[in-house]
């Protein structure tokens, strides 16, 4: 299977500087193996878009699959109590 590209919105950089830095490095972890298996164990798909999210700990990893383009977007990483609000 080929390997993804992994790229973060904008607005990603403000949801890692909220996270303690012991988290956000699990995070990132977390973030670069879904370059090899983006659809893999822990990986749900969110009803109502077209997006996935995984668990990290207490934090939510929200992202899309681009597999024409064999891209991960990272859309949003949050606390697992607020980030599903994708407003």
């Amino acid at each position: 299977m080929a390997k993804y590209k992994v790229i973060f919105k904008k607005s990603v950089t403000g949801d890692f500087k909220r996270i303690p830095s012991s988290d956000v490095k699990k995070i990132l972890a977390k973030i670069n193996s879904l370059a090899e298996e983006p659809r893999g164990q822990g990986a749900v798909k969110l009803s109502g878009h077209n997006l996935f999210r995984v668990r990290q700990g207490l934090y939510r990893i929200i992202y899309e699959i681009r597999d024409q383009e064999l891209i991960i977007q990272v859309i949003k990483v949050g606390h697992r109590s607020s980030v599903y609000k994708l407003t």
